[in-house]
């Protein structure tokens, strides 16, 4: 079961689409994590889960995400 992404989060990703800034997301893929760089376009649910995704197109689920520009929102 997926756990609640929290308001603050939400908050965040709303600021960073409406202002277009670019950001540095830390998440899991392939049980690897994985940093990388860029504009969030926006959030979508996709088979009752959510996503971010980045204006190059880039898909990734909220529930992998770690860090958000340095805010941790998952422990290791």
């Amino acid at each position: 079961m997926n756990n609640p992404i929290s308001c603050e989060f939400y908050d965040q990703l709303m600021v960073a689409i409406q202002r277009k800034i670019p950001s540095t997301i830390v998440y899991l893929e392939n049980k690897e994590k994985i940093t990388i760089k860029g504009v969030v376009a926006e959030l979508m649910m996709i088979e009752y889960e959510e996503f971010l995704m980045l204006k190059d197109g880039k898909k990734i689920n909220l529930q992998t995400i770690f860090s958000f520009n340095g805010k941790k929102y998952k422990e290791d």
